[in-house]
């Protein structure tokens, strides 16, 4: 299980976001990534000008200019609430402080390298309210059909797919995306380890949820390097499947039957 990270928060949102909370939280990790900040901040606002949102941002022990970006971010006006760990403590911690940070009803997950378009979140919030009005509780995953990585990357992550895909039957192409839109309370009520991130279509079809996807723009990165081996990477998450199908097989969901009360 993932331990609470050390953590200093930052002053939560400023102006009149803190007066009610958001409709969404957009929940983003992120580890020196000092100069998409600003940029994707922009391209949040523009995107959610319609809805009532908060932006959480978890700066997960950046060792360059990410915590004075995020400062420049909420001085300029943007709903932008902060939060530092001391030291890095991975993706699934920084989504794990996010979402327990965030005060919306729906999160969503971006990457904060800017390779997630914005422009595509609410689209992904719509399937995901109609989904709620329906009686289900569901992830919306994005699906990038048209990667814009490096080939090596997109061959790893076809290998994973496909082995993740046979093992878990998680019925969901793309699970590496960034860009989920989910209820807060769904995401609270899985189980959170280490890695998690990578496996949040199976968990919440483990919880009892529902899990649908929708095709998403996918962008080159442009500024900064990524934080994450290819190789790396690929080892950790077919390690992962085993005690993920492990996990699932344990899973028991009660049928409530009665619940009486005086």
């Amino acid at each position: 299980m993932v331990s609470e990270p050390s953590a200093a928060t930052g002053p939560a949102v400023v102006g009149s976001q803190a007066a009610a909370p958001p409709v969404l939280s957009v929940v983003i990790p992120v580890r020196n990534e000092a100069p998409n900040i600003a940029p994707l901040v922009a391209e949040i606002e523009a995107a959610l000008a319609a809805v009532p949102h908060e932006i959480v941002y978890v700066d997960d022990g950046s060792t360059d200019d990410t915590p004075a970006a995020l400062r420049a971010a909420r001085d300029a006006g943007a709903p932008l609430h902060a939060i530092r760990h001391r030291a890095s403590c991975g993706q699934s911690a920084a989504v794990i402080t996010g979402v327990k940070a965030a005060r919306g009803r729906w999160i969503a997950t971006l990457d904060g390298d800017g390779q997630n378009d914005p422009a595509d979140i609410p689209r992904l919030l719509a399937r995901a309210e109609a989904e709620a009005e329906a009686g289900r509780r569901t992830l919306v995953a994005g699906h990038r059909v048209n990667r814009r990585d490096s080939g090596v990357k997109r061959y790893s992550s076809r290998i994973a797919n496909a082995v993740r895909s046979r093992l878990l039957r998680d019925a969901t192409p793309d699970t590496g995306c960034g860009l989920k839109v989910f209820p807060r309370d769904l995401f609270l009520d899985l189980p959170h380890f280490d890695h998690m991130h990578r496996f949040l279509p199976a968990l919440t079809l483990r919880q009892g949820g529902a899990v649908v996807s929708e095709p998403v723009n996918h962008r080159p990165r442009v500024r900064g390097v990524s934080n994450y081996g290819t190789i790396d990477r690929l080892l950790v998450s077919l390690f992962d499947l085993v005690g993920m199908a492990w996990l699932q097989r344990r899973g028991r969901r009660p049928v409530i039957e009665g619940d009486e009360r005086p």
